[in-house]
C-alpha cells in the first residue's frame, strides 16, 4: 500500500513515553562538555534550532575559534548536495581533518553529525564514510535518522513516509525519489541502505531501534540496543514525534557514556533533540528588526512540485513584481548576459519603489543523461541567480531564498556570508538567519525556505506577513 491514513496509523502505535526528557538531556550535555558540530549539505538543516551560528568557511583557525566559545553547537554549511560524489567526499575529508586539528588547538571535545535531506536525497554513504575516516573515529555503528516533524517525515517499522495532509505516502512513491542525481526505489530504510551502498552493507548488518522500544522501554531500552550493536553495523531509528527523539537521545547519551561511538546521518529534528532545545514560537516581523522602507526579495530556484505550486500562489496575489528567468536562455551563452541584465534592471527599479520582488526560474526542468551532468546544469542556473544578487544596488528589507542549493549559493556567493546566527523559524521548518557583519548587507534577515516544506500558500503567507503595513 502506497498510502496510509495518518491519524489511524499513529493511533495504532503505543502511547508516547510519558515524561519530558529535555531537562535530563540538558544536564547530561552540560556535564559532558562536548560541542556538537553539524555538517549540513544544504542550509535548510537549521530549520529546528535557534541561537546557533552557521559557518560557511572551515579553516582550522575559524573552527578553533568556534570550538572555543561557550555556545553548545555550530553548523558548517558544506552545500555538498550540489557537488558530484567525489567532490563531496573530498570536502568531508577536508572538514574532518580540520576539525581534528582545531579540536586539539582549542582543547575542546566535539561530536559530529552529517545532516542531510529528510526525503533521503544526498551523498550517502559517500559523505559519512569520508567523514568517519578523516576523523579517525573507531565508529561502532552508523545511525540513520531521517525523521523531521515539521516536514511530516516519519519512520514507522523501519519504513520512511512523507505526510501530505492526512495521508502518509511511501518516500519512494514521492517526486523526491525521482531526483535526477539522488533517486531511489526503497522506502524501507533497511532496503534503502542496501540500495545506496550497492550491497556493501548486507541486510544482516542492519538493525533498528523500534517505536515499541522507544515508547515502552524508554531510554534504558534504547541504550541497551545501541550498546549491543555489532561493530560496523547500521541502525535505523524509528520516530514520529519529538518525544520519540528525546527518548532516543537520552538512550544515546547513555550509550556514549558507556564508551560507544557513533556517526550520524540525520535530518533536522535529531539536532534539536540532541541539543535539548524546546520548540520556540514562530518569529514575528518585529523580532526580525527590518528597516521601515524598501521591498523584500524572493529568489526561487527549486524545481520540486511543491515549490512550483507555492510560487503560483505567490504570483496569484498580484502584489509582487515578478521576474521570470528563462532557463533555456540562461544556459545559452549567446543570450545569458542579456537575460541577466534585463532581470537586474527590473529588480532594482522595483526595490527602489518599495515593491516586493520575486525572481524565479522558468518551471520546465532541464536535466541531462547522468546525475553529475544534471547537477552541473543546476549549478549553472544557480550561478545566474547568484549573479543577480551580487549585482543588487538597492538593499532588500529581507531576502527569501527557495530551495537548498539556491539558498546556499545566494548566501555564500551572492551575499558573501561567512557566519550567520539562526534566529529561529518564520514558519515551522523554515529558518531565518541574521547574516554577519562581513556580508553584503550586514544584519539583513535571510530566510532559508526549503523546497519541500510548507503548504501551497506558505511562501505567499510569509511575504504577506513581512510586508510593510
Amino acid at each position: 500500500m502506497l498510502r496510509l491514513n495518518r491519524q489511524q496509523t499513529l493511533q495504532q502505535l503505543p502511547a508516547e513515553w510519558p515524561d519530558s526528557l529535555l531537562p535530563h538531556i540538558q544536564q547530561s550535555l552540560a556535564a559532558g562538555g562536548r560541542k556538537l558540530v553539524v555538517l549540513d549539505d544544504d542550509p535548510t538543516g537549521t530549520q529546528t534550532v535557534y541561537d546557533i551560528p552557521v559557518l560557511t568557511e572551515w579553516s582550522v583557525d575559524v573552527l578553533a575559534t568556534e570550538l572555543s566559545n561557550a555556545l553548545p553547537a555550530f553548523y558548517i554549511l558544506t552545500n555538498s548536495r550540489s557537488l558530484p560524489a567525489a567532490a563531496a567526499q573530498a570536502l568531508n575529508r577536508e572538514i574532518g581533518q580540520n576539525l581534528l586539528a582545531a579540536g586539539q588547538r582549542a582543547g575542546r571535545a566535539f561530536a559530529v553529525v552529517s545532516r542531510s535531506d529528510s526525503t533521503l536525497r544526498g551523498h550517502y554513504p559517500a559523505e559519512v564514510d569520508a567523514l568517519a575516516a578523516a576523523l579517525g573515529q573507531d565508529v561502532d555503528a552508523t545511525l540513520i535518522i531521517p525523521f523531521f516533524l515539521e516536514g511530516g517525515r516519519l519512520t514507522i517499522n523501519d519504513v520512511h513516509y512523507v505526510a501530505e495532509g492526512d495521508e502518509l505516502i511511501l518516500a519512494a512513491a514521492t517526486p523526491f525519489a525521482q531526483d535526477a542525481a539522488f533517486g531511489y526505489s526503497a522506502s524501507n530504510l533497511r532496503d534503502w541502505v542496501v540500495e545506496k551502498t550497492n550491497g556493501r552493507v548486507q541486510p544482516a548488518q542492519i538493525y533498528a531501534v523500534s517505536l515499541e522500544q522507544i515508547r515502552t522501554g524508554g531510554p534504558q531500552s534504547v541504550a541497551q540496543q545501541l550498546i549491543s550493536l555489532p561493530k560496523g553495523s547500521v541502525c535505523i531509528i524509528n520516530s514520529v514525534s519529538l518525544r520519540d527523539q528525546e527518548v532516543f537521545v537520552a538512550g544515546l547519551l547513555a550509550a556514549e557514556e558507556a564508551g560507544k561511538q557513533f556517526i550520524f546521518r540525520t535530518a533536522a529534528s535529531f539536532v534539536q533533540a540532541r541539543l535539548g532545545l524546546a520548540t520556540r514560537p514562530i518569529l514575528t516581523q518585529q523580532q526580525l528588526d527590518m528597516p521601515p522602507h524598501g521591498g523584500g526579495l524572493v529568489v526561487v530556484g527549486s524545481y520540486v512540485p511543491k515549490t512550483t505550486s507555492q510560487l503560483a500562489a505567490l504570483l496569484a496575489q498580484g502584489d509582487c513584481t515578478a521576474v521570470e528567468i528563462n532557463v533555456a536562455a540562461l544556459l545559452d551563452d549567446n543570450s545569458r548576459d542579456a537575460v541577466l541584465q534585463e532581470a537586474a534592471q527590473t529588480m532594482a527599479s522595483a526595490l527602489a519603489a518599495n515593491q516586493d520582488v520575486v525572481v524565479y526560474t522558468s518551471r520546465q526542468l532541464i536535466t541531462a543523461d547522468t546525475g553529475a551532468e544534471s547537477l552541473a546544469i543546476g549549478q549553472r542556473v544557480s550561478d545566474g541567480l547568484v549573479a543577480l544578487v551580487q549585482g543588487l544596488t538597492v538593499p532588500p528589507r529581507y531576502l527569501l531564498a527557495k530551495g537548498g542549493i539556491t539558498s546556499s549559493d545566494v548566501a555564500t556567493k551572492g551575499l558573501g556570508v561567512k557566519r550567520a546566527l539562526v534566529l529561529g523559524q518564520i514558519l515551522p521548518g523554515v529558518p531565518v538567519w541574521r547574516i554577519g557583519a562581513e556580508s553584503r548587507f550586514p544584519g539583513m534577515p535571510y530566510i532559508v525556505f526549503p523546497g519541500n516544506v510548507g503548504d501551497e500558500n506558505a511562501v505567499a503567507n510569509v511575504v504577506k506577513a513581512l510586508r510593510i503595513a
